[in-house]
């Protein structure tokens, strides 16, 4: 059983090169917004997660900058158990820092403790700081509230046309464990006009106190992956991103298994729409946040609508 976060897909380097639209922040008028996000996931373990999440902007400026409140109804069903209900409300908010930086948080409470994520990002997506904060998804992570904090930073270092990405961040549970990230990926651009490129993503983590409480917990983790990935843009802006990978991982106290990545996303143009819209879908036989070799699915949806 393991803890999984879901929102640094920033971290993974999916969409590490946004287009020249994407990379423009809008600056036209604001008005106010309504939208709708749903997650469901499910695991080899029978743990099933379904969180769905209302949202509201009093000033909606694109994707990269609005002012608003979030609510969230969270469902938990961890190893084929009961389910247990959470609710959480947000403050949502993104905007710019400075002439080359952007920042999103949604950040609240469940009335037990602060929830939710943030990030600083430069416009390129070049340099990252995150952070985020998630109840635990197991049967004693939920019933007797287990959460882990993440906090990390990453940086792309240009390598001739090629890029290296830097990742290191450090995940605190509750409890006396810390998990220590390391995380690097080459990418190799195969054809620019398609979006094809090649990459090999490694990662590394060590727990401080391995076993402890009943999330999964090695003392250490390692994975090689090699990833083909595809990433176009359609003459109305849309983004659309394909990935397979297959590589091998390792954790202590067992042998060498196969590690497998696949996922597709599909994106509305960005800037301030009447519509906003994202669709994806993900499969794994580990968690984001890492563990052993079992299969993980996860999908999530959402649709922003101006009221203007």
């Amino acid at each position: 059983m393991m803890t999984r976060f879901h929102s640094l897909l920033l971290v993974a380097g999916l969409a590490s090169l946004p287009s020249p639209a994407a990379a423009q922040a809008s600056d036209q008028a604001t008005g106010p917004a309504v939208g709708v996000e749903l997650f469901a996931s499910t695991d080899s373990d029978h743990t099933d997660v379904v969180k769905l999440l209302g949202r509201g902007a009093i000033l909606d400026a694109g994707p990269d900058r609005y002012f608003g409140v979030a609510i969230e109804q969270a469902w938990f069903s961890p190893l084929g158990q009961k389910t247990r209900k959470d609710q959480r409300v947000y403050a949502d908010l993104a905007g710019k820092a400075g002439k080359d930086w952007l920042w999103k948080a949604r950040l609240g409470t469940d009335g037990k403790t602060w929830l939710g994520s943030a990030n600083l990002r430069s416009k390129d997506w070049s340099k990252e700081v995150f952070l985020e904060r998630e109840i635990i998804e197991t049967p004693r992570g939920v019933d007797e509230g287990l959460y882990y904090t993440f906090l990390g930073a990453s940086f792309d270092v240009p390598v001739a046309k090629d890029t290296l990405t830097f990742t290191g961040a450090v995940q605190a549970f509750t409890g006396r464990n810390e998990r220590l990230h390391a995380r690097a990926s080459y990418v190799h651009v195969i054809k620019a006009d398609i979006g094809l490129s090649a990459q090999l993503r490694t990662r590394f983590f060590h727990s401080t106190a391995p076993g402890e409480y009943d999330y999964y917990s090695p003392k250490n983790f390692f994975q090689l992956l090699p990833v083909v990935q595809m990433r176009r843009f359609t003459t109305s802006g849309w983004m659309l991103l394909g990935a397979v990978g297959y590589g091998a991982q390792r954790a202590t106290g067992g042998g060498w298994a196969s590690a497998r990545l696949a996922e597709v996303r599909v994106e509305s143009p960005r800037g301030r729409h009447a519509f906003r819209a994202f669709a994806q879908a993900q499969y794994s036989n580990n968690s984001i946040s890492g563990s052993g070799n079992y299969d993980y699915v996860m999908a999530r949806i959402g649709l922003t609508k101006s009221l203007n």
